[in-house]
């Protein structure tokens, strides 16, 4: 079958010859894998193209950990989800990261404070989200791991400092930016086709420091240019006001559920749930628990809000939040 690729395609692979660094493939190959068609005369060329950049990740994982210079862009995963902070030299992203989680990061007045990705867990009711720290973008300052990092991430935390006098400048530099990379925020409720991904990333966008005087200002002409598109969260990380809401959104954007598994007769444990994806079925979550759920299970019997309690369900029927569900074999 023939691979029918558009012209596009080509026009990017002329690029991918002259790159020089694995930031710089990654980011083409990347880019290469979105223009072409899916279906099955192109599977192999997709196939090559994800092994290859599997591989340059790899190499420069190991690059970075031996160097002495310069952070790794790589975080492992952890938690229910990965959230990286982003935003211009002292936004307030540190400053937040230590009002939402245990971590004590380095908060300075002045610009890179942060110099490279820094991890901490944020507790949600019963779970942890990751969130990352980064150093600040700057239309002189993006390093190729940064952009790497961003787009392996499951979501965006885009700090705006309300003490600036010109947010909207400051927004599209950013914006700017990350489109040199081939990353484009987007709102939180948008849909996302998987070989998008990398390349589209929902966004909240925090307008911080509401404790400044003046802030007003700031903020009027910011929701001018975001709402309501992106829904505009307004904070202060130094007084720590309105995270609990924050918390909230931050798990609404990483589109995922909590599921707890009951046993028969006994009563259910809601500290440690199971973690999936929106639209994840009970067969997923049979597949989890234990192989042998996935090859005998009959039926389960869900408990949750708006639902019959203990009634019936299938191998088909959909996770939803904070489900309560007893597999039977």
């Amino acid at each position: 079958m023939p691979a029918n690729l558009p012209p596009q395609y080509f026009e990017k692979e002329k690029e991918l010859k002259t790159a020089k660094t694995a930031g710089e493939k990654i980011t083409i190959m990347e880019e290469l894998l979105s223009l072409i068609p899916k279906h099955k005369g192109t599977e192999k060329l997709q196939a090559l193209y994800k092994t290859k950049i599997s591989k340059l990740r790899s190499q420069s994982q190991k690059k970075a950990a031996l160097s002495r210079h310069g952070p790794t862009f790589h975080v492992d995963k952890a938690g229910a989800g990965q959230v990286i902070l982003t935003g211009l030299p002292n936004s307030g992203k540190s400053s937040l990261i230590k009002a939402l989680t245990n971590a004590n990061p380095d908060i300075g007045d002045y610009p890179f404070t942060t110099h490279a990705p820094s991890p901490a867990m944020m507790m949600f009711e019963n779970i942890q989200i990751q969130l990352i720290d980064t150093p600040p973008i700057t239309p002189e300052y993006f390093e190729p791991w940064h952009a790497e990092l961003i787009k392996s991430a499951d979501a965006v935390l885009l700090l705006m400092d309300l003490g600036s006098q010109d947010p909207v400048t400051d927004l599209n530099e950013i914006t700017e930016k990350l489109k040199e990379k081939n990353i484009e925020l987007v709102p939180e409720d948008q849909d996302i086709s998987p070989e998008k991904q990398f390349f589209l990333k929902r966004t909240l966008v925090i307008a911080n420091k509401t404790d400044l005087p003046g802030s007003e200002v700031s903020l009027s002409v910011l929701r001018s240019t975001i709402d309501p598109v992106y829904n505009l969260i307004t904070i202060s990380a130094l007084e720590e006001t309105e995270l609990k809401e924050l918390k909230k959104r931050i798990f609404a954007i990483l589109k995922v559920v909590r599921v707890y598994s009951k046993m028969p007769g006994k009563k259910v444990e809601k500290r440690d749930p199971y973690v999936f994806r929106v639209g994840d079925t009970l067969m997923d979550m049979a597949k989890t628990v234990h192989k042998d759920f996935s090859q005998k299970l009959k039926f389960a019997r869900i408990w949750g809000q708006g639902k019959y309690q203990g009634q019936k369900v299938n191998q088909e029927y959909v996770l939803q939040d904070e489900d309560i569900i007893e597999l039977h074999i």
